[in-house]
């Protein structure tokens, strides 16, 4: 019985994309902001809770896999596609049938996700670390977007619905997806300054960030863990 509670967590996951689909076309984008944290708690329970019962299986595995393609690969695509049907909506010069055919651009999003995903299933070097993005830190930074918007402290929808600017987030966020870059994980295998220097840094900054800028944070933050990775690849080397 037992060895069927982490699939269960990880079905969750795939329940809470499902759901997350539906309210994206249904322009209810905070509530994917929702469901896609409470798909991320699940994403982790299955894998912590795996370890604990010591049930691993080949089946495990990939059903994650095909999960967060679900979660973390279709509904960032949603998402981008509902802004940019927002943004088009709100921008005359744009509301042609040429400017409608730029929603076809967001499902470049679930294609690169996908590839990701199957690379970092295959790839060894990403043990302790990743090779590019993961799926989980674009969704967030997808979901983000919205809450923004909704709590438009600093005047930045102009600037999220702008096709433009969605088109070249797109894409370069589905570049990062595969690109080459190491990244580092999260893990701590202890907690010695030494060994987490990078990781207790960027904690740091993160809670600042977030007590400054609330949602708005996000992007910032995922955009900074890039960077202090560039940072630490350098230093390594």
């Amino acid at each position: 019985m037992k060895k069927h509670i982490p699939n269960f967590l990880t079905l969750m996951n795939l329940y809470c994309g499902c759901m997350a689909i539906g309210n994206g076309y249904e322009n209810q984008l905070d509530n994917v902001a929702v469901l896609i944290f409470a798909a991320l708690i699940f994403d982790y329970l299955d894998g912590m809770v795996a370890r604990m019962l010591q049930v691993h299986s080949e089946i495990g595995k990939q059903l994650d896999s095909l999960a967060d393609v679900v979660s973390f690969g279709v509904v960032p695509g949603v998402v981008a596609s509902r802004l940019m049907l927002n943004a088009l909506e709100t921008t005359p010069s744009h509301g042609n049938y040429f400017g409608y055919f730029l929603l076809v651009i967001p499902f470049i999003i679930p294609m690169f996700s996908a590839l990701r995903l199957a690379k970092f299933n295959i790839d060894t070097r990403q043990s302790d670390s990743f090779i590019g993005v993961p799926t989980p830190a674009n969704t967030m930074l997808w979901v983000s977007l919205p809450l923004i918007l909704l709590h438009d402290t600093y005047n930045l929808s102009s600037i999220i619905l702008n096709p433009n600017f969605l088109i070249v987030l797109i894409l370069l966020t589905s570049y990062l997806l595969v690109a080459e870059i190491p990244l580092f994980a999260l893990k701590f295998k202890n907690f010695g300054w030494a060994d987490n220097k990078i990781r207790f840094i960027f904690l740091g900054i993160t809670a600042v960030l977030i007590s400054i800028f609330l949602y708005a944070a996000i992007p910032l933050i995922i955009f900074l863990y890039i960077i202090l990775s560039l940072l630490n690849n350098v230093k390594s080397k």
